[in-house]
């Protein structure tokens, strides 16, 4: 019996609550993502010392040609484990996520783990211009997903597992446990379930206290100057800084996907582009001469004194943030680094855009604060102050996930008294990217797939579902005339928070909710026993009709943070037909997905019968039947025929030979033409129950 056998059927066993479960998973799951970071750290660092030491030792001839050879062969490395081993390596890895949590119920191959360690620290190694952020969220969302699949839990508890492991893998690298949960809700999740929240703080402290074990526990970035605001109208500066960040982020991101499209378009071999990318990232830092240390002095090993858009940038970071470059060199870098992981990441090379964009923004408020203590010579401006904001405000601008910008800023420089300037850059950055463009780095690339993420689910799967499918029929409803005593054992009686309420007529006169009983009062005015419903009711209502979209619905919730919406007919929009939920808006996603899946199945049904002559057969096994309470195996199936799929209720099936049929089981078969009948003996189903693809 296999280990995770074993581990299901103990859990089966002891029925350990799902709290002690889910906390036991996360830990695991931090442990195994801290573990992860500090050997993927430590092997970034072995690489680049073996490749920039270890070649200047052995190839001393060829002097600052290394700058150009180095970066190809880690491209020419990195890109067949990319192509050959898994494809979901390539690029920054986050989207890959979201795409698994969206579409796939969190499910992402084991091996992805080992093909994003290799892959970016080979890149990063060799001096590819990327993040360590992007490899490590993938890395320890690929291993929580690997445990929930192992654990065979539920596609909830694998979604939670993944995000537990995104949350640890930021956390783990930038020493920012916080930033991390705050990461995993707001770009992984979409949006914050408190069931999900505990296990995620666990794993992401797991993951902290090991790194920090290992790493060091001090801040990314050390941080002896006051950096506050010295008078209140410094404040309209840093609002200008969030514009600034804004048009910086939205040209990084349309940057960084038109290399992608180049370098998709070009009819070369997948393997050796990254090869390419680095060899043009190469001769990028030895045009521009941008050799210079921001380590050690000249004459050091050159892995101390790479070109400043090698690799994540901490060190330029650090430098920037102390006020230690001139203007000319932070404005040439605001373009240059971009530019850089364009090259390397557009190339199918593999790391992450996080560091980047940290780089990006410090780059751009330090030189703003070096061009405001010329433009305002009486004024104390500390340029190392506009980094930092500009770290977060890039950043936010380009992921729009403004709380993970500030706390990631406040935990790697381990300064609060940013607060305020760092909320103006934020929010003014985060309000003009938005204008400028949709989509965020992460979404742009789900979008150009045909995916369009919203809180964590993809919209376009809410277009093919209709409110019909899903609405409540004949929903609890109210008088207006009832007192609203009666409202309130009502609310206690059923547990919902608003009901739909009728006129003496019975059309739909508005609706009533909770928060509507609550102001009513505490406001005072009247007693409480003399309202009736009617006078409380919320009038101005948002309405939708069956034959509409689930997605129309949920851009109907959205502005006004609705629960719920009345379904009233077409033909008379004062008749209720129906309610609609949050839950239900759920219930539609996973509608939505399975038919999803299914159009998917059966397009592939029709390229094997076009390809091979055979076809598919679609049955559903009754109790009773030769085959129920058979395992696989042991049904005498025609050789003619063989079981390619199964699904038991919602959950689809492997058909391995140890499974057991159960009555009401369908399951899918390739079999010739001639041994239909024979398969119908074996599960009884009758004729209308087949599907002749």
């Amino acid at each position: 019996m296999k280990v995770s056998s074993k581990i299901s059927n103990v859990l089966d066993r002891f029925q350990p609550s799902e709290t002690t479960v889910l906390i036991g998973t996360a830990i695991v799951v931090g442990i195994g993502t801290g573990f992860g970071a500090v050997g993927f750290i430590k092997l970034i660092n072995l690489i680049q010392n073996m490749f920039f030491n270890g070649g200047e030792q052995i190839l001393p001839f060829l002097g600052p040609a290394l700058i150009v050879i180095i970066p190809m062969v880690g491209g020419l490395l990195a890109g067949p484990i990319i192509s050959f081993f898994a494809h979901e390596a390539k690029g920054h890895g986050v989207p890959e996520v979201m795409q698994a949590i969206a579409l796939h119920g969190g499910r992402i191959r084991p091996r992805v783990v080992v093909a994003k360690i290799l892959a970016s620290s080979l890149c990063i190694g060799s001096g590819g211009s990327a993040g360590r952020e992007g490899p490590i969220v993938q890395v320890g969302a690929a291993l929580g997903s690997s445990l929930g699949q192992w654990l065979r839990l539920s596609d909830n508890r694998i979604r939670n597992l993944v995000a537990c492991g995104a949350a640890a893998g930021i956390a783990a690298t930038f020493n920012a446990p916080i930033a991390g949960v705050i990461f995993a809700m707001e770009i992984i999740l979409g949006e914050l379930h408190l069931g999900d929240l505990g296990n995620v703080v666990v794993s992401a402290v797991t993951a902290s206290t090991i790194a920090r074990i290992f790493l060091g526990d001090q801040p990314a970035f050390a941080i002896t100057a006051d950096y506050g605001m010295q008078a209140p109208w410094e404040l309209f500066l840093y609002v200008l800084l969030g514009a600034f960040a804004a048009f910086a982020a939205v040209g990084f991101t349309r940057m960084l996907y038109w290399f992608e499209d180049r370098f998709d378009g070009w009819n070369f071999p997948d393997a050796l582009k990254p090869a390419v990318g680095g060899f043009l990232l190469g001769v990028l830092a030895l045009a521009f001469g941008l050799f210079a240390s921001t380590g050690p002095p000249a004459g050091s090993p050159l892995s101390n004194n790479l070109p400043y858009i090698f690799g994540a940038g901490f060190n330029v970071i650090e430098n920037t943030l102390h006020g230690n470059f001139p203007f000319w060199l932070l404005f040439g870098l605001i373009i240059l680094k971009p530019l850089a992981t364009s090259l390397t990441l557009g190339s199918g090379n593999s790391g992450g855009i996080f560091a980047p964009g940290l780089f990006t923004g410090a780059v751009l408020g330090g030189a703003l604060g070096k061009l405001l203590i010329i433009l305002l010579p009486n004024a104390s401006i500390n340029p190392g102050a506009f980094a930092i904001a500009g770290m977060a405000a890039v950043f936010a601008g380009a992921a729009r996930a403004p709380f993970t910008a500030i706390l990631i800023v406040f935990e790697m420089t381990d300064d609060y008294r940013m607060i305020v300037p760092l909320m103006a850059s934020v929010v003014t950055s985060l309000v003009i990217a938005e204008r400028l463009m949709r989509d965020s780095i992460y979404t742009l690339k789900l979008t150009r797939r045909g995916i369009r993420i919203q809180r964590g689910r993809d919209v376009d799967v809410m277009e093919s579902v209709l409110i019909d499918e899903v609405m409540v029929r004949e929903p609890i409803t109210v008088s207006m005339d009832m007192p609203i005593t009666v409202l309130a054992e009502k609310f206690i009686e059923t547990g919902r928070h608003g009901f739909p309420v009728l006129d003496a007529r019975g059309d739909l006169y508005g609706v009533v909710s909770l928060e509507d009983y609550r102001r009513a009062v505490s406001d005072g005015h009247k007693k409480a026993g003399e309202l009736k419903v009617g006078e409380i009711t919320t009038r101005d209502i948002v309405t939708v009709y069956p034959d509409e979209t689930v997605g129309s619905s949920l851009r109907r919730m959205a502005p006004r943070d609705i629960s719920r919406l009345p379904v009233v007919a077409r033909e008379d929009p004062r008749k209720l037909i129906g309610m609609v939920r949050r839950n239900d808006i759920v219930r539609a996603y996973e509608v939505g997905v399975t038919r999803q899946e299914e159009g998917r199945l059966q397009a592939s049904r029709f390229r094997i019968k076009e390809v091979s002559g055979f076809e598919s057969l679609e049955m559903r096994v009754e109790a009773g039947s030769v085959s129920a309470g058979k395992r696989l195996s042991e049904v005498p199936w025609p050789r003619e025929a063989v079981v390619v799929s199964g699904r038991r209720g919602k959950r689809s099936m492997i058909p391995r030979g140890s499974l057991i049929l159960h009555g009401g089981d369908e399951i899918v078969l390739l079999s010739e033409r001639n041994v239909a009948g024979e398969l119908r003996k074996l599960c009884l189903a009758s004729e209308n129950k087949i599907k002749t693809s």
